[in-house]
Order: C-alpha cells, then structure tokens, then sequence
C-alpha cells in the first residue's frame, strides 16, 4: 500500500515568516526517499483549531498518514497534541512511547515531549517534535511500521506487512 503522506509544521514565528522551515522539509525529503506521496503540506500557527483544520485538511487531500511537527513540548503554546486529539477517534500510544524512547537516547529532555499518535477513520496522524534532527530521528523509528499500520487501518488483514518483514 502506497503512503500517501500529509506534512504540517506547527511554528508561529514560521507561520508569520519569521523563521524559515527546516522540519517540514527534512521531513518531506525522508518521506520521499522511503517511497511516500507527499498528497499536502501546511505551515500553521501554533492554534489549536489551526492544527485541528490542517490535519482535517490533509486528510481531504488524500493522505492516510499525517505527520506534524512542532508544538509538543511543555510551553504554553505547544497545543500539538490538543488539536490532535480533538481529531483522531483513537490514540496509538505504542508509536508515541516509542518515539520519546528514541529521544531519550539522545537527550533527557525527551521525556517533556507529549506528542500523541492516533487513528482517525483510516488514517494515522502522529506528532513529532520540531527540530530537523529530531524529525529525522523519529522517522527512523516510524518508517518502518507505517506500512503495516496503514493497511491495517484500511482493513487489510495486514499480512502484506508481516510477510515483508515489516512489522
């Protein structure tokens, strides 16, 4: 099954062209790379009905994975994961748990992320952190599975994924 990905980068200063992308873009490049559809893209304010509409918005575009990045960390404006939740239908917490573990790795402060991941309809929408170097980490951990959660959130049986290899 084809990935067919939605990118948005969750930045005020950005949204405002203040500060230049780098996550959306290194996110883009190893999504590519591993074979995905980039089917939308967004820069949004960190505004939780700003984020909740850019994932919606992906969604209508195609995509049957939605990865943000920005706005999980502890300060007042980082409401990622709020606007996330108000739009999945489940979480899947195993993806979140696994991308602190491969933070904490690199850095205590991995354990402040409260990036969500979750199921909306047939789609997976996961929130990594925001810098470039912690994009491209987390999808290390991602790409792998991503395969396997789509079909199984199509409702495919989800063998393709196992005889693969893929889990």
């Amino acid at each position: 099954m084809t990935l067919r990905a939605g990118i948005i980068t969750v930045s005020t200063r950005g949204a405002a062209g203040e500060r230049a992308d780098e996550s959306g873009p290194a996110m883009r490049e190893r999504l590519v790379a591993a074979g995905a559809e980039v089917v939308h893209e967004s820069l949004v304010p960190d505004d939780v009905e700003r984020i909740a509409t850019a994932i919606l918005g992906a969604l209508h575009a195609g995509a049957n994975v939605v990865l943000t990045t920005g706005g999980t960390g502890l300060s007042p404006n980082d409401v990622t994961p709020e606007a996330t939740r108000r739009v999945i239908d489940r979480e899947v917490p195993g993806i979140a748990e696994a991308l602190r573990a491969k933070s904490l790795e690199k850095t205590a402060h991995g354990m402040l992320s409260r990036g969500v991941a979750g199921a909306v309809g047939s789609a997976l929408v996961v929130n990594l952190p925001g810098s470039p170097r912690a994009v491209r980490e987390s999808l290390e951990v991602l790409l792998p599975v991503l395969p396997h959660a789509v079909e199984l959130l199509a409702g495919q049986s989800g063998e393709q994924g196992h005889a693969t290899g893929r889990r």
